[in-house]
């Protein structure tokens, strides 16, 4: 099954296109905690994305995103912050954010989150993802 993801825009996209394709994938991955979908937010991953949330282990793909969201409280928030982005290569995309996480409790949770975006069909999707708490 083809993910949803991003789409990619044709050809060749200028570095200024860079901003606008993190702040989409960002986004949707925002919508999808806030509307407690998890299928939703591993859509935007690819098969073997490499996946490190505040659990002690990573995970590996599409299962490992919707099992890790999956037990996250219903009401959670995701409010991003993007503070730099950078393109490697045409097809490949490095972005890092501040990211509050907020429950329905008032708790908020701070953290680092690093991307890494691929463009895999004509998609953008995260291929590597690691968050750090800010103590």
């Amino acid at each position: 099954m083809e993910p949803s993801g991003i789409e990619a825009p044709e050809g060749n996209v200028p570095d200024t296109g860079t901003s606008g394709i993190v702040n989409a994938v960002f986004t949707g991955w925002a919508s999808g905690i806030r509307d407690h979908r998890p299928e939703e937010v591993a859509s935007l991953f690819t098969e073997d994305a490499l996946f490190q949330g505040l659990d002690r282990s990573h995970g590996i793909g599409r299962p490992a995103v919707i099992a890790y969201y999956d037990k996250q409280p219903a009401g959670l928030q995701a409010d991003f912050r993007i503070l730099k982005h950078r393109r490697l290569s045409v097809d490949v995309v490095v972005a890092y954010a501040d990211v509050d996480f907020s429950f329905l409790d008032g708790r908020v949770i701070p953290v680092h989150l690093t991307v890494v975006l691929q463009r895999s069909g004509g998609s953008w999707l995260i291929s590597h993802y690691h968050v750090s708490k800010i103590q």
